[in-house]
């Protein structure tokens, strides 16, 4: 291979390793911490809190007698309390027995201690994923601000017809004759949407400085690349944020609807675009692919898709929002990904979608990189999606997860004793099987979908 085409080559693949294990990292440090801290108020004491696996390479022993420690391999952590015999709370059984006469000892294990305490301790760990996801939401919504309305102009996108009459802290009356609604009313901004004529340029009705005037701008909705979908046909063929798709194929495109629809149409064949990029065109070909996505009601629907994100020809100016609100938003958002992973599953298992939506460690690291490579907030927006994911996979009733100690706890507080230590050997055995299995075939998914 050519060394001036590898060096970059490498670069791309070490920033993806290193995105992945920061944004793995953090995620880890929180649910682990959770099960430390909550444990340590619990009255468990923790032997070792673990970022990573393997060789230990560096470690200290605090005040309490915890040796908090990073390992050679960063793809995980454990807590391990006294009584655990491993990073998956086995139980030490010599441990158990040497204790089993001192009461106080005992009260210290983790395997000792009383049913509350061990359900709150296994239990932190997923709900301080999504208390992490919810903090990340919520600053994010605060930083955002919340769209102003009437809708006014913020800062307008660099688009190829530089030549517009609208204005910064311009409000918007009316566009192409439509008068302009409410944001906040969904079904009044759809049929809004519908009805602007899809020319250029277009005519705005606007409030400026309490005088109300007309000004030509671009379409409202001009093929304005304002994303790209990690691991997606755009990201592929090298589009990024800020360029704008002129021709399709050497038709001129004036909306963003006319790309859809030219993607819609293509069925899966190759399209040749005309990429607008600070003041050149330039030409990209792609293919669309089939993409399964989430509808309103909790079904998916199978289209073509390239993997941007459009949007309109200027930000819309913000106003800052209340926290009471910010905090709403962020919490709904945690429960959106929730239910659309909770969806995505069924919606597999019973074959309605492809199986090739689950990603594995491979698909997560290729996103890790490209969500890092958009900007911080695009990155710190993910390691909140996937850490509300993390929460969610570790309460699934499966043995080894934190949601198969719970079933045990809950049969204990049925029949008012544990499993016996077999069955838990047992089951324990059987639920690393089923995520490793689950693993092999998500990389499975990785390498050859």
């Amino acid at each position: 291979m050519d060394l001036v085409a590898f060096v970059p080559q490498l670069g791309g693949f070490l920033y993806t390793i290193a995105s992945f294990v920061i944004a793995l990292s953090v995620i880890v440090a929180v649910h682990e911490y959770g099960h430390y801290i909550v444990g340590r108020w619990s009255g468990i004491h923790a032997e070792v809190f673990s970022l990573g696996f393997g060789p230990v390479l560096w470690s200290r022993v605090d005040k309490r007698g915890t040796r908090w420690q990073v390992a050679a391999l960063p793809f995980g952590g454990y807590v391990k309390f006294l009584g655990d015999a491993d990073a998956a709370s086995g139980k030490d059984a010599a441990v158990m027995e040497s204790a089993a006469a001192d009461p106080a000892a005992l009260r210290r294990t983790m395997h000792g201690a009383p049913l509350w305490a061990r359900t709150a301790t296994v239990a932190a760990g997923p709900v301080f994923n999504f208390v992490m996801s919810a903090v990340i939401f919520t600053a994010v919504a605060l930083s955002q601000g919340v769209m102003r309305d009437p809708l006014t102009v913020g800062q307008l996108a660099s688009l190829p017809q530089s030549a517009t009459g609208l204005q910064p802290g311009d409000e918007l009356i009316s566009a192409g004759g439509v008068p302009v609604p409410s944001y906040d009313d969904s079904a009044a901004w759809d049929a809004f949407r519908d009805n602007v004529p899809q020319r250029q340029p277009l005519e705005y009705l606007v409030r400026r400085d309490g005088t109300e005037m007309t000004v030509d701008g671009p379409y409202l909705y001009p093929p304005h690349v304002r994303g790209v979908a990690p691991r997606s046909a755009a990201s592929d063929a090298g589009l990024r944020p800020g360029d704008v798709i002129v021709a399709v194929d050497g038709t001129p495109l004036v909306s963003f609807d006319e790309l859809k629809d030219h993607v819609e149409a293509a069925d899966g064949r190759v399209l040749v675009l005309d990429v607008w990029r600070e003041g050149e065109v330039v030409e990209m070909a792609l293919a669309p692919r089939r993409t399964d996505e989430p509808q309103p009601d909790g079904s998916f629907a199978t289209s073509w898709r390239i993997g941007i994100i459009g949007g309109m020809a200027f930000e819309p100016a913000t106003d800052a929002a209340g926290f009471g609100e910010a905090l709403a938003a962020g919490s709904y958002q945690v429960w959106a990904v929730v239910e659309t992973s909770l969806s995505g599953l069924k919606h597999m298992i019973t074959g309605a979608i492809s199986t090739c939506n689950l990603s594995g460690p491979i698909g997560i690291a290729e996103t890790s990189g490209a969500m890092a490579s958009q900007g911080a907030e695009s990155f710190i927006r993910f390691i909140a999606v996937l850490s509300t994911a993390v929460g969610l996979l570790n309460l699934f009733p499966v043995p080894a997860l934190d949601g198969g100690h719970l079933v045990f706890y809950a049969y204990e507080a049925v029949t008012g004793r544990p499993p016996s230590d077999g069955a838990v050997r047992v089951l324990m055995t059987f639920g690393i099987a089923i995520v490793l299995s689950l693993m092999l075939f998500a990389v499975g998914n990785d390498l050859f979908c």
